[in-house]
């Protein structure tokens, strides 16, 4: 780094080349962000996204790394603003508490509550504590002191009730996700009236490539603008394994088209393996779908790639929802 400090001072191109290309080579999880640091100091935009490539994919290890506590807010700020990072959002909030203790240390301050938070700042809005568990979020954040009140309240509501109050913390999936976020419907028509008395909708897939499953596209009420309470899940059909689950909620408008309800973080699924697609609502009668495709191919408009679906019946508790016809019409996904 010294080297790379003196080549750009006297202007010396090609040292400062072999500088950066050094530094690539020894780029690791455990050094990313005492690297990320100084590529933002020296002004190497491209070493500095390598360092965010690195930290996007080995999220665990790089916070956990001591370099991580030496950054800078900005720094700081810049990781945590992005969608990519692939770790639980419980252990993002742990790390930056670390790195608060750190900061506060540097400044010179008592290590309270409410320093660490004066010292975080607007990096402690960027935290996603809606992608927490009630656990995750009761046993760590809501004790930290580091959360006012009013806070720690709505976002208890926000985990427990329906419709969910706003809260002021970002709610959007950290996918460690790449491309772009693909749907496809399995139903050909919509008609009226689904019923829902606490069995689950559920039918079988399985899927000729490896996909990140990370939502349901769901049917809403025929009786104009509601509120449902649902839990979804992604099930290994042969374990009968949870993967991935979610206790939400949606609104919808009183149309026929579909309403988003995604999971907390991405579901993989691997190529020909069965899962089951689960869907417990509660509320109203809904639209449901017919004319039921067994298969369903998805194109992709740039590349051309086919992600092709397969659905079977889903044995015993299933509410109706068959191939033919029922809930889940869409799954929305990343490949």
């Amino acid at each position: 780094m010294t080297t790379l400090y003196t080549a750009k001072k006297y202007a010396v191109p090609a040292l400062e080349a072999h500088c950066v290309e050094f530094l690539k080579k020894n780029l690791r999880a455990d050094n990313a962000f005492m690297l990320l640091t100084q590529a933002r100091l020296f002004d190497e935009p491209q070493l500095a996204s390598l360092c965010l490539e690195n930290i996007d994919k080995n999220t665990a290890d790089a916070i956990a790394a001591e370099g991580f506590t030496d950054i800078d807010r900005d720094t700081l700020v810049a990781v945590l603003e992005r969608d990519t990072l692939g770790v639980r959002e419980v252990r993002l909030f742990n790390a930056v508490v670390r790195w608060s203790e750190a900061e506060c240390q540097r400044q010179q301050l008592q290590v309270t509550p409410e320093n660490k938070r004066k010292v975080l700042g607007e990096a402690l809005a960027l935290i996603r504590f809606p992608l927490m568990t009630i656990e995750e979020f009761a046993a760590g954040p809501a004790q930290s002191g580091i959360l006012v009140d009013r806070e720690v309240v709505s976002l208890f509501l926000h985990f427990t009730v329906n419709p969910k109050p706003r809260v002021d913390f970002i709610d959007r999936p950290r996918c460690c996700l790449r491309g772009k976020e693909c749907s496809i419907n399995r139903f050909q028509q919509v008609e009226s009236r689904w019923g829902y008395s606490g069995t689950s909708d559920r039918i079988r897939f399985s899927v000729n490539k490896r996909i990140f499953v990370v939502g349901f596209g769901l049917y809403g009420s025929i009786h104009g603008p509601t509120d449902y309470q649902v839990n979804i899940q992604i099930i290994h059909t042969d374990s009968n394994t949870v993967l991935g689950q979610n206790d939400t909620g949606f609104s919808c408008d009183g149309s026929a088209s579909t309403f988003r309800v995604m999971f907390k973080e991405p579901v993989e699924v691997l190529p020909n393996v069965n899962y089951t697609a689960c869907a417990t609502l509660k509320g109203p009668d809904s639209h449901y779908g017919t004319k039921g495709l067994r298969k369903v191919t998805h194109e992709s408009p740039t590349t051309g790639a086919k992600t092709c679906f397969t659905f079977c019946y889903a044995a015993g508790n299933n509410n109706g929802t068959s191939v033919e016809d029922g809930q889940i019409p869409e799954l929305i996904f990343y490949t």
